[in-house]
């Protein structure tokens, strides 16, 4: 899906139209792998060795439930930034597309 890389919309805090910048919003910062409750910190520890049930650690389904998907596409929310007081505003429901680009407007003839 191609869009503008700007448009002219309405700025709730200017009150007015003006031309905005178009960007896809980040997925934000991702967990790391050691952190506390994670499988690899408790194998490191020495969790899961031994005899008998290990319970939480033990043996995994040979798929997960996370690897049963069935989507393709995730959703994706733009963010419009005002070019006047530089304020920004996020798309309130996302949409699905398999790829967003931004280009820019042809100037007409």
């Amino acid at each position: 899906m191609r869009l503008p890389k700007t448009i002219k919309r309405y700025c709730r805090y200017c009150k007015k139209h003006t031309e905005q910048k178009v960007t896809n919003v980040s997925s934000g910062h991702k967990r790391g792998a050691m952190k506390k409750g994670s499988i690899q910190r408790a194998k490191l520890r020495g969790l899961g060795i031994g005899t008998g049930n290990k319970g939480k650690w033990g043996s995994k389904p040979a798929m997960s439930a996370w690897k049963r998907k069935t989507k393709t596409v995730k959703k994706t929310n733009l963010m419009w930034t005002c070019n006047v007081c530089k304020k920004s505003t996020i798309q309130k429901k996302g949409f699905r597309a398999g790829k967003v680009s931004f280009e820019e407007k042809k100037a007409e003839e």
